[in-house]
């Protein structure tokens, strides 16, 4: 291949192998021919006035500037108008890709220095490599165990910042089979360069070979199960403190009259400091798990509370 041909097949962005990232680069092509061609014109206006309006001698007084109020409306409200279809179109496309579909398969990642660990619901553990099949929801909620990291896969158009002590969530759908970069885009430290690995999205049949050829083991669900009644939270939970079953997205009234909903960022805050939202009705008397559980056993013991329903499915028998 002549220079020149490899010239013409750098790609001038990452393939697209998801179902969002059409729409992110339809919105991210169109701002590029707006910019492009207002830089365009304003230089050429420049131009084209340098030339017209140059002083063409020292006795040359110029004439007074006269209003023209339609062209101001003009260039006022046409401008408008593209800033606020840009500002339509951009809103529509980050909300469908903020928000996974109720079906999603959820996978759990917790960034640490340097690595990235996945986990699968039902208990397959990954190290900087995640299996997907295609044409499946994928919803990733993600944590860091030590400073802020940035899960960023470019073919998928998704990057999500993995921020300590709180969760995140991206979903994306994959459409073709293959692998695909996985990054840390957030400087993280010495070793930030090798936070790496790959995305495998994998055909049905071949995922399902991997799934069952994989190194499992009990559920996350069972796992936190276990965790939960090894930590005594068995003790009082339905008994002096409140009920888990049917909690998971439920709203909770607090003592000081505040309602709130159970979501994963409530339950967590609710294992390491249980003190900051005390449910109305309860005494305060759970002790703080903070420094005891890892990240990876709070997400073991929130998905064991999930699997004990939501108002949206009803409470597990």
């Amino acid at each position: 291949m002549t220079p020149l041909a490899d010239i013409w097949s750098f790609p001038l962005w990452p393939e697209s192998a998801s179902a969002g990232s059409r729409g992110v680069d339809h919105v991210f092509i169109f701002l590029l021919i707006v910019c492009g061609a207002m830089t365009a014109a304003i230089f050429l206006t420049i131009f084209y006035f340098a030339i017209k309006y140059r002083r063409r001698s020292e006795e040359e007084r110029p004439r007074p500037p006269r209003g023209n109020l339609p062209l101001e409306l003009v260039w006022t409200a046409v401008p408008l108008g593209i800033f606020l279809f840009i500002f339509g179109w951009g809103a529509k496309v980050y909300y469908e890709n903020l928000n996974p579909p109720s079906d999603a398969m959820q996978i759990y990642v917790v960034g640490k220095q340097w690595m990235w660990q996945l986990q699968h619901p039902e208990g397959q553990r990954e190290i900087n490599e995640l299996h997907v099949p295609v044409g499946w929801p994928v919803e990733l909620v993600l944590t860091s165990q030590d400073v802020i990291h940035s899960f960023y896969v470019p073919a998928f158009r998704i990057k999500r910042d993995a921020v300590p002590g709180r969760y995140a969530t991206a979903w994306f759908r994959a459409t073709t089979p293959g692998r695909y970069h996985l990054f840390c885009a957030e400087f993280c430290g010495t070793e930030h360069s090798h936070m790496t690995g790959w995305v495998y999205v994998m055909s049905q049949a071949d995922y399902e070979q991997w799934l069952s050829g994989a190194v499992g083991g009990e559920s996350m669900a069972g796992v936190g199960k276990r965790l939960f009644q090894k930590l005594g939270c068995a003790n009082c939970h339905g008994r002096i403190c409140p009920s888990l079953d049917g909690l998971y997205t439920k709203g909770v009234r607090l003592a000081d009259g505040r309602v709130v909903t159970a979501d994963d960022d409530y339950l967590r805050e609710s294992i390491l400091d249980p003190g900051a939202k005390v449910v109305a009705g309860f005494p305060n008397i759970m002790p703080s798990f903070k420094g005891v559980v890892s990240e990876e056993d709070l997400l073991k013991l929130i998905a064991y509370i999930k699997s004990q329903g939501s108002p949206a499915m009803g409470s597990k028998p």
